[in-house]
């Protein structure tokens, strides 16, 4: 994936519930391993300077071009050329740097998901000192008010037209959206385990494939289907959004009993249900289209804006069983600005809330 904007994303929410966790009180033990926070921080951290790196570097050319202009030595329209071609070449220079740091992440999330790799907090051990002994006790982790999950989601997406999906200019099955990020989940009641506040940072794909050798076309402020002039093996329009949902999330798992008879509130055990909403911005939009050309396969790959909202905000919900739900979301904002028609996306899949 050539987006790194999604890993930083993904690292900066998993720090931030991290630290959240963290009680400057107590004294945690080191595992054995490092943890997949850790992990996660160290190659954020290796992202984060090679994009702060390629900026700046874009940002003194810019200056030197601008110099240019206002020294009469180019044209307006040629200032704007070598900006675009400046700007062209460090978007490439970070994508080639960070591909294998993007790859180690991805290896990652991964191996977090197969249950390999410890979290840092997923238990620690509080000592208390007095003047004849020590005692160690294990503090479990169901015990905390706040808990952290890796999300992953995937299923059909399309857009709602005159309030339906029927008879949809997208095909149902190969229109696909997926989502993923970290999420905090708050107990709101010290003493019950039934409502918990949601909340933490997503990137969302949505994927929209017309039918009939369709194709997205630009005309002003309109952004029309047209059928295209060449045979189209796929036609693939993508918008991607980093996103900040925020769910009430109904947990019907029933506390358990430790040997002290103290109620430990564990999450993710049982039927869960959450209703809320998310609201971010868009980072990009792109229009991939295969055909063949004499003895060539072509693929192009159109970027831009395609009059698209910048903005995204909409409403969801999900039932399901431990970390397993049904997931349904739609935006309350029409997917472009202007159009005659207004379109929202919806999407409906599985999502997975690994704790």
């Amino acid at each position: 994936m050539k987006n790194f904007t999604l890993y930083l994303a993904v690292a900066a929410c998993l720090v931030a519930s991290r630290i959240s966790a963290q009680d400057s009180s107590k004294k945690v033990d080191q595992t054995q391993q490092t943890s997949f926070e850790d992990r996660v921080l160290l190659i954020s951290n290796k992202i984060d300077a090679i994009t702060k790196e390629e900026k700046a570097a874009l940002k003194t050319e810019l200056e030197a071009v601008n110099k240019e202009l206002d020294a009469g030595t180019i044209t307006k329209a040629q200032a704007d050329e070598k900006k675009m071609q400046l700007a062209e070449t460090r978007s490439k220079n970070i994508e080639t740097r960070v591909g294998a740091a993007q790859d180690e992440l991805k290896d990652l999330i991964k191996q977090k998901v197969d249950g390999k790799i410890k979290d840092k907090y997923d238990y620690w051990t509080i000592r208390f000192k007095n003047t004849t002994k020590q005692d160690s006790i294990r503090k479990s982790r169901g015990e905390s008010r706040t808990t952290s999950q890796f999300v992953f989601a995937l299923g059909a997406n399309n857009l709602v037209t005159d309030g339906a999906v029927a008879n949809s200019d997208f095909r149902y099955w190969g229109s696909h959206f997926y989502e993923w990020g970290f999420t905090n989940n708050t107990r709101l009641f010290k003493n019950d385990n039934l409502l918990h506040l949601k909340y933490g940072v997503s990137v969302m794909y949505n994927n929209l494939r017309p039918t009939d050798n369709r194709l997205f076309v630009a005309n002003g402020n309109q952004t029309d289907l047209e059928t295209s002039s060449v045979n189209l093996h796929d036609s693939r329009f993508r918008n991607v959004y980093v996103t900040v949902p925020v769910h009430l999330e109904f947990d019907f798992t029933k506390p358990k009993t430790n040997a002290d008879g103290k109620k430990l509130f564990r999450t993710h055990e049982s039927v869960r249900f959450g209703i809320g909403g998310y609201a971010g911005f868009r980072v990009k939009s792109k229009q991939i289209l295969k055909f063949d050309e004499g003895d060539h396969d072509v693929t192009v790959k159109e970027k831009g804006g395609f009059n698209t909202n910048d903005f995204i905000y909409g409403v969801s919900t999900y039932i399901g069983y431990k970390e397993t739900s049904l997931y349904l979301k739609y935006d309350l904002n029409p997917l472009f600005k202007d159009n005659a028609i207004k379109q929202n996306n919806i999407s409906l899949g599985v999502r997975f809330d690994f704790n």
